[in-house]
């Protein structure tokens, strides 16, 4: 079964010929106040010390492995769509930085 496509390319003049569909006035009229409630209200508020999460540099580009999964893992994490392989190694790498924070080196692991 082929995989349906859903990206769309453009060039830039392509673009620069496209309506806008974003009122840039009253974004531009916004105060950061209001742009962080309505952002809040979206997504909730930011937790603390988020800012230490942020890693600078280019990250290191992944490795293909081989994987055996218990078949109901690897259902779970595909019954959320596209992009499962990313959200295990999510998972993988936030449970590593925990074990970390117990004395390890945070540097160990880097987001890529």
């Amino acid at each position: 079964m082929a995989k349906k496509q859903t990206l769309v390319r453009y060039s830039a003049e392509q673009l620069a010929t496209m309506p806008s569909e974003t009122d840039w006035a009253r974004v531009d009229a916004m105060t950061q106040e209001e742009v962080e409630r309505m952002a809040d209200e979206d997504d909730g508020p930011l937790p603390e010390g988020w800012e230490k999460t942020i890693v600078l540099g280019a990250p290191e580009p992944k490795q293909d492995v081989h994987i055996r999964l218990d078949p109901a893992v690897l259902r779970w994490f595909k019954a959320h769509g596209p992009g499962y392989q990313t959200r295990i190694n999510e998972v993988l790498r936030a449970f590593v930085q925990a074990k970390l924070q117990g004395g390890g080196n945070s540097d160990d692991v880097r987001r890529g």
